[in-house]
């Protein structure tokens, strides 16, 4: 009996990597796929029902990624955290430089569900992700808010605005194709503009924070 091919799949993924990210999924040729990875139409369905499930198993470990930070972030009780940790979790020093850091080893895959999704169960995927990230940030703020820690006036909606401007910084520096340093960079200039303690009504920080680790 004939060994099955495990270098077929890796093959796969890869050429179809890279066909979406120059043609985008609706310009994609599932033809142009095959003969970069070297094998028949058929072998490829075979394995997958078509291109939507080709793309989505491209980009499904950074999704499944993406996903246990989201978990990880519900599963805190804020209930239970204490006022200096809700007033703290806004300050933007290490945990937006981490972020950077992380979507840039999933480089590929983000700017896949960034700019070459349309046409697929992740087209809306830039609006979706603020959409989850509002959900559990507002429910830090309301809880500050319940503390006496805040007593600024913000609805879910304009918090929902205020993070589709926030996370647009964060996603231009992949679309334009930032390295690694530029982006580090970048994120300082982020760090600037967005001052959350001050939008949210927070007590300021004394100390200075910078991005960038020395």
């Amino acid at each position: 009996m004939a060994k099955p091919d495990h270098s077929i799949d890796p093959r796969i993924l890869e050429s179809a990597k890279k066909e979406f990210l120059l043609h985008g999924f609706e310009k994609a040729s599932l033809k142009a796929i095959c003969e970069s990875a070297g094998i028949t139409t058929g072998a490829l369905y075979k394995r997958y029902k078509g291109k939507e499930d080709l793309f989505c198993t491209v980009v499904e470990n950074t999704v499944a990624d993406l996903d246990g930070v989201i978990e990880e972030k519900c599963a805190i009780a804020v209930e239970d955290l204490s006022d200096k940790a809700l007033v703290t979790a806004w300050e933007m020093n290490e945990s937006m430089l981490w972020w950077f850091r992380f979507l840039y080893e999933r480089h590929d895959d983000f700017v896949l569900l960034l700019q070459c999704a349309e046409g697929t169960k992740y087209t809306n995927f830039q609006h979706d992700w603020v959409e989850t990230m509002t959900g559990k940030s507002y429910e830090y703020f309301l809880e500050a808010k319940k503390r006496g820690l805040t007593r600024a006036d913000i609805s879910i909606e304009e918090m929902h605005i205020l993070l589709s401007a926030f996370w647009t910084t964060i996603y231009e520096p992949f679309i334009h194709g930032f390295t690694l340093e530029q982006i580090e960079a970048h994120c300082e200039l982020i760090c600037s503009l967005f001052n959350w303690q001050r939008v949210l009504g927070f007590p300021l920080s004394a100390e200075p924070f910078h991005c960038r680790e020395e």
